[in-house]
C-alpha cells in the first residue's frame, strides 16, 4: 500500500467513528425516552435491565457473538480483515456508554416530550448509519452477521435485516417476560424505529454520500 493508500484507510475508519458516534448518541436519545429502543439495541438494553452489564458492555458481548456466527457461518470464506469487527464494536459499546452519560441531564415526563427524544434518536441514529455506510469501512458485526447469512443462504439483504431486526426484538421480549414477567424496553419507539431509520438513512444519504466522498478522496 502507498502513503497516499494509508490515508484513504485512516479518512474511511475517521468517517466510520463519526458515524458510530451519531449511532451511539441516537441510542441514548432512544434510551431516555423510554419508549423502547431501536431494535438492534433492544436485546442490549433488556440484558441491562437485569444484569450488571451496562447497554454498552451488553452491546459489546452481542457484538463478540455476532462475530463467532460469522465465522461458524463462512469458515474458510471468512476474511481474517473482518476481524476488524471486534475493536470496532467494543468502540461503539463504549461510545453507547458515553453517550448515556453525556444525556444524564435530560430528565422527561411528558408523553410528547418522550416522543421528540425518539424522533431525535431516530434522525441520530438513521443518518449514523448513512456515515457508517459510506465510509467504506469494515461494518458493526450486526451488518456483518446479515451478509454472511444472506451468502451462505443466497438470500436478499433487505429481507433478511427484517428478519434478523425482528429476530433481536422477539429475543428482547421473551428475555423481560423470563425475568421480570413484562415487557421492558420494547415499546412504540422500537416500532418507529424499526420504520422510520431506514427511510431517514435514504433521507440523509444525500448530503452524507457526496460530504463522504469529499472527506475520503
Amino acid at each position: 500500500m502507498t502513503r497516499r493508500d494509508y490515508a484513504v484507510l485512516a479518512k474511511r475508519y475517521i468517517f466510520l467513528c463519526f458515524g458510530l458516534a451519531l449511532m451511539a448518541l441516537g441510542i441514548g436519545f432512544s434510551v431516555k425516552a423510554k419508549l423502547g429502543t431501536s431494535p438492534i439495541s433492544s436485546l442490549p438494553y433488556v440484558v441491562s435491565l437485569f444484569s450488571p452489564f451496562t447497554i454498552g458492555q451488553a452491546t459489546i458481548a452481542m457484538h463478540c457473538v455476532f462475530i463467532a456466527m460469522q465465522i461458524a457461518l463462512l469458515r474458510r470464506r471468512f476474511d481474517p480483515v473482518q476481524l476488524a469487527q471486534l475493536p470496532i464494536g467494543i468502540m461503539f459499546g463504549y461510545m453507547i456508554d458515553a453517550g448515556l452519560w453525556a444525556l444524564g441531564w435530560v430528565d422527561c415526563s411528558a408523553y410528547w416530550q418522550l416522543w421528540l427524544l425518539v424522533l431525535v434518536g431516530i434522525v441520530l441514529v438513521g443518518t449514523g448509519v448513512a456515515c457508517a455506510v459510506a465510509s467504506g469501512a469494515v461494518p458493526l458485526a450486526g451488518e456483518g452477521v446479515v451478509v454472511a447469512v444472506c451468502r451462505v443462504l443466497h438470500v436478499s439483504f433487505p429481507r433478511t435485516k427484517i428478519f434478523f431486526d425482528a429476530s433481536l426484538v422477539a429475543s428482547a421480549l421473551l428475555l423481560s417476560f423470563a425475568v421480570a414477567g413484562k415487557i421492558e424496553g420494547v415499546r412504540e419507539g422500537t416500532l418507529a424505529a424499526a420504520l422510520c431509520v431506514g427511510l431517514t438513512v435514504k433521507a440523509a444519504n444525500k448530503f452524507v454520500v457526496p460530504m463522504a466522498k469529499r472527506f475520503i478522496a
